[in-house]
């Protein structure tokens, strides 16, 4: 799965959001996109834990180490083929996953 070091290699990053002033004078987008650089280091960031405690975090229920691995391997197809196996709408619930991907397996291994 991803790269086996990419969590001690690569920082977590969130992508930047645009300024609130600009955002209140339309409906566009508020976060901005990864560049393939870094979509990629973050996909590799997947630890491969054997337990995938993100897999109860999410209240998809996504296979979210698969999805990784496959944005890691930029298999775009088998990406939205993961996600769409667990979830009817994976364009926009697939979002949230970035903001709660890393929550679950934080708070499992500070002993929560």
């Amino acid at each position: 799965m991803g790269k086996p070091t990419g969590f001690l290699e690569f920082t977590r990053e969130l992508p930047a959001k645009r300024p609130v002033q600009d955002r209140k004078n339309d409906y566009r987008e508020f976060l901005s996109l990864y560049s393939s650089e870094q979509l990629n280091h973050q996909a590799a960031r997947c630890m491969n834990c054997g337990i995938p405690f993100c897999h109860h975090g999410c209240p998809l229920g996504n296979v979210i180490p698969e999805f990784n691995d496959a944005v890691y391997r930029k298999d775009w197809k088998e990406a939205y083929d993961v996600l769409s196996s667990t979830n009817n709408f994976p364009e926009f619930t697939g979002r949230e996953q970035l903001r709660i991907r890393h929550q679950p397996a934080r708070g499992h291994h500070r002993g929560n």
